[in-house]
């Protein structure tokens, strides 16, 4: 028989007794209600850049559809959401602890998993998980002490987690930064990456509608990023995580590098045949005209067209000054796992 271990209990009350299999078993019930119980949050209308830890908003009325965009600061331990390039949400977080630092850079959504656990860490519990890295690097809920603490991944609160989830969507752009701004609106006078003819907007138009129709409809749809590199002028075209086209880039003004931008398609604009594009910085960019800058490169004609033929709502264009060898062979730094 296993021995009993006595339970305090208040005055007068009779005692209660349970087996060393129970106690054990409670004590570890105990502590991941605890666990959380401080992952949980409180649902608060402040502005973000006031949220304390635990503290989360939501605003999805704000912006009712359109192309999502993660954004974590690391400096400010915020994960903020965007969708048309308008916040709907934000919510303190907790990242990588000195020796398991959060990489960061341009991230994809590769997988989801509302009920994941960690293959590394001791089958530990990972709820609402968006993976951003084949190496381990995801979103999920977990605790939140207020200050950095994880083992490289995001950690959010239990409640805003489970709302995130619920809204994103493979392939989808995150951004982990070393600041953070809120993006801004640019329009493109013509086609990414190319001036292009009038009457080809007629195309490019009904594509997006045709996507945008779409969304929230296809199961398996396909997520186009183009990556630009400034230092090797080169462009690389990728469908999901596959590199389906590459060509060389022309860059104006060429002595001047490139500066690490996301630049995400929201539509389309009839009265000039022009796109419309949110655009933010990652690293330590500044608040320079971003459309002047997407405006500096041009592709050859054969990669254009591939581009043109996927473009669809919430594409994204990355721009950097890194060649694509220097950010694949970056330990801080991520364009866009599984590229290489």
């Amino acid at each position: 028989m296993e021995p009993r271990h006595r339970i305090p209990v208040e005055p007068n009350a009779k005692p209660m007794f349970m087996t060393r299999r129970k106690f054990i078993l409670s004590a570890a019930a105990a502590g991941s209600a605890l666990q959380f119980e401080r992952a949980s949050a409180q649902l608060v209308t402040k502005h973000a850049d006031q949220l304390k830890n635990g503290e989360f908003n939501w605003f999805p009325e704000r912006s009712a559809a359109g192309p999502l965009l993660i954004i974590v600061s690391i400096p400010d331990q915020l994960l903020h959401v965007f969708r048309n390039g308008i916040r709907i949400g934000a919510s303190t977080c907790t990242t990588g602890k000195p020796g398991h630092r959060t990489p960061t850079g341009v991230f994809k959504i590769l997988q989801k998993d509302k009920h994941h656990r960690s293959s590394t860490y001791s089958n530990a519990p990972m709820p609402n998980m968006n993976r951003l890295t084949w190496s381990g690097i995801a979103i999920h809920a977990g605790n939140l002490p207020g200050y950095p603490a994880s083992h490289g991944c995001v950690r959010l609160p239990m409640a805003f987690s489970e709302l995130l989830f619920g809204i994103t969507k493979l392939g989808m752009t995150v951004v982990i930064a070393d600041d953070h701004s809120d993006p801004a609106a640019v329009t493109h006078p013509g086609m990414v990456l190319g001036d292009y003819a009038r009457h080809e907007f007629a195309a490019v138009d009904r594509s997006l509608k045709k996507s945008q129709y779409a969304a929230g409809h296809d199961d398996h749809p396909k997520a186009v990023s183009v990556v630009v590199s400034g230092k090797d002028r080169s462009i690389h075209v990728l469908e999901d995580d596959k590199v389906i086209a590459t060509g060389r880039a022309s860059i104006a003004d060429d002595r001047k590098p490139l500066r690490n931008l996301v630049h995400t398609l929201t539509g389309s604009q009839h009265d000039d045949g022009s796109l419309k594009w949110s655009s933010n910085g990652y690293g330590k960019s500044d608040r320079e005209d971003m459309a002047r800058e997407l405006r500096r490169i041009k592709a050859d004609p054969p990669v254009r067209e591939e581009i043109r033929r996927r473009m669809h709502h919430g594409m994204t264009v990355v721009t950097t000054d890194a060649t694509h060898t220097e950010a694949h062979r970056a330990s801080d730094f991520t364009i866009i796992d599984g590229i290489y």
